[in-house]
């Protein structure tokens, strides 16, 4: 399932809707506190974005929501499966997050995760709510470039 690309990072899921329902302002490389069953778990690609958000609080930074599906064969150590987990960051970048994220309508939210040298890391990004009118846009404009293309090839 996970696909490796130049940097090393073997990436294990994407939250696709991501950039579709957010513009993305800033991102960073996070590393990510686990459990040994997650690993293993998060290794298959059993992990589900779905509402997944981060917050900082007491000088930390915490992921919210994120699925990590229990590993079948850690019985008695499987953890909650969207428990809060704790996201890595050097003090100066949190430092940087705290005036981004008081913004309005700046949230953070999780774009990748994957493992590099054997470390969790996800991708955060501070993004902003996109808007109807601005997704509908982004719609058009794609399927007018998909026409074109179209006709561009019917016409060789």
């Amino acid at each position: 399932m996970a696909e490796s690309d130049r940097s090393g990072r073997k990436v294990v899921a994407t939250n696709r809707k991501a950039r579709h329902e957010y513009h993305i302002l800033e991102t960073w490389e996070a590393g990510l506190v686990l459990r040994g069953p997650e690993v293993k778990s998060l290794r298959a690609g059993k992990v589900s974005f779905q509402d997944a958000f981060a917050r900082i609080e007491g000088g930390e930074v915490w992921l919210y929501s994120l699925h990590i599906a229990p590993y079948e064969q850690a019985n008695r150590e499987n953890v909650d499966p969207t428990r809060t987990r704790k996201l890595l960051l050097r003090s100066s970048e949190i430092r940087k997050l705290v005036g981004s994220v008081e913004e309005k309508g700046n949230t953070l939210i999780p774009l990748d995760i994957y493992f590099r040298r054997g470390y969790a890391k996800v991708t955060l990004a501070l993004a902003r709510g996109k808007k109807l009118h601005d997704k509908r846009e982004k719609l058009k404009r794609r399927t007018q470039e998909m026409e074109a293309r179209r006709a561009m090839q019917s016409h060789r």
